[in-house]
């Protein structure tokens, strides 16, 4: 990790996943949620929809609901989280090719 120094602050160079960087454990799966349901609120804000219109829409209780929206995530699992953004009417693609390293890692490209 890169430091320096600006303006008498030192500064710090993050990895590109903020989990990783606060040293939590299955960091790469936190990210990978965190996207999801970055997504899956943009969708609900575009749509115009409620918690409650959301909740039947997903297939999920109002209250998860209201916990993803406050970024408590930790009671749905990716699957389930994929599976609320093909109800909202999004397409997921999954791609999988050679790692560049001996040991391959998983990544969320949003568009």
């Amino acid at each position: 990790m890169k430091t320096r120094v600006i303006d008498g602050v030192e500064v710090h160079r993050g990895s590109g996943n903020v989990f990783t960087d606060l040293g939590l454990p299955d960091a790469d799966t936190l990210q990978i949620k965190g996207g999801l349901v970055i997504e899956i609120r943009r969708a609900l804000r575009e749509q115009g929809l409620t918690q409650q219109e959301a909740a039947t829409r997903m297939g999920i209780t109002q209250p998860k609901v209201s916990s993803m929206m406050r970024g408590d995530f930790s009671n749905l699992s990716e699957r389930k989280l994929m599976e609320c953004l093909n109800r909202l009417g999004y397409d997921i693609e999954i791609k999988i090719r050679p790692a560049s390293q001996a040991v391959g890692h998983v990544m969320l490209t949003l568009p």
